[in-house]
């Protein structure tokens, strides 16, 4: 039995999406038999619960985030618990970060979301955006086994389990599903949550899904009446994505959730690096996009629901999104393909291996 660590963090003000979609890695390589240890210098009361309710060790190292003291700790960790691979997710580890991590001799999984020439001094790397593949990640992580594109999306099991059942038409998912992800930084949940409200159409029911880390929860869920409800760490998301016939959702983790379950999104580009993969999804048609950065919460909301409304009326343009997400090469299984190809055999080298690895 492997032990695999996952150098991760979350905030109020980050988010918590690195941590959940290592999280689903984390349950895939729990069902194939190996140890999971979660290792943060920042976190939040809600990721800590989310963990310990699901059975996962998580434990409190020393930072700041990657700086020297953090990569210690980090290195420290893998010796002592013999550790035999590391995943890393998140935008503050350096060069010098990556580089010392993976001089310690476990494999290094590497996160990334940008493509941006940076070297990432990883074995593997994944990128579930559609377009991963076009990005220059040979020259990045030389000699990486590239898990690239919509069939490494990392679903976690209530949402895997729940892609599985059969599609229902637009006509039969009655929600429209808001969702800014565990912690919603640009706060735009109860501004989005009040818009919707006055304009709501008959027969829809609104429902807002509300992070436990997410500093305004109370405010939120204060907002709740007839037609609109609130739930606060939410454990059954994949019933709920289910009957959603439109969500609005930040463009972030949940993207490949939404997918997976053919429901027509709204994204919404809160952060920079959502911006290119919340693109290249509307390019595919299951999705619209609408740019949040630097907008005032109220005139974001203003506009989001605006185009959320035009699209809940427009029921035959959400089965045509709907469509266009059930085509989409996504099965659901990305999770446990990650998982395999990180405790498996490493591949044989020359491009070609790598090539057939990110293609499968």
């Amino acid at each position: 039995m492997a032990v695999i660590l996952i150098r991760a963090d979350a905030s109020p003000l980050i988010g918590t999406g690195h941590v959940m979609r290592c999280l689903a890695v984390a349950e895939a390589l729990r069902e194939q038999g190996h140890e999971v240890l979660f290792a943060t210098v920042e976190t939040t009361a809600g990721i800590d619960r989310r963990l310990t309710a699901d059975g996962f060790r998580h434990v409190s190292i020393a930072g700041p985030v990657g700086e020297a003291a953090d990569l210690a700790a980090t290195r420290s960790l893998l010796r002592r618990e013999h550790g035999s691979a590391v995943m890393l997710d998140g935008y503050r580890f350096g060069e010098a970060y990556r580089a010392g991590l993976q001089a310690a001799g476990a494999r290094v999984l590497a996160w990334d979301d940008l493509g941006d020439g940076t070297p990432l001094h990883a074995d593997l790397v994944v990128n579930a955006a559609p377009q991963a593949a076009a990005l220059p990640y040979e020259a990045m992580a030389p000699g990486a086994v590239l898990l690239l594109g919509p069939g490494y999306a990392p679903l976690r099991r209530e949402v895997r389990l729940a892609a599985q059942a059969p599609r229902r038409a637009i006509a039969d998912r009655p929600v429209l599903l808001v969702t800014f992800g565990g912690s919603d930084p640009l706060g735009l949940t109860g501004p989005v949550l009040e818009a919707l409200g006055k304009a709501r159409p008959d027969g829809c029911r609104i429902v807002a899904v509300v992070g436990g880390s997410n500093p305004r929860a109370a405010e939120v869920a204060a907002l709740a009446g007839t037609g609109i409800s609130v739930e606060i760490d939410c454990p059954r998301m994949g019933v709920l994505m289910a009957d959603a016939g439109l969500a609005v959702s930040a463009g972030g983790g949940t993207m490949g959730e939404l997918a997976a379950l053919a429901v027509p999104t709204l994204l919404v580009v809160t952060a920079d690096n959502q911006a290119m993969a919340s693109g290249d999804a509307a390019q595919l048609g299951w999705s619209s996009a609408v740019d949040a950065r630097g907008c005032a919460p109220e005139k974001a909301a203003t506009l989001i629901a605006e185009r959320a409304l035009a699209l809940w009326n427009d029921i035959g343009k959400r089965q045509r999104m709907q469509d266009a997400a059930s085509a989409l090469p996504l099965d659901g299984q990305g999770a446990l393909r990650i998982a395999s190809a990180l405790t498996g055999p490493a591949p044989k080298s020359g491009s070609a291996a790598r090539k057939r690895t990110a293609l499968a």
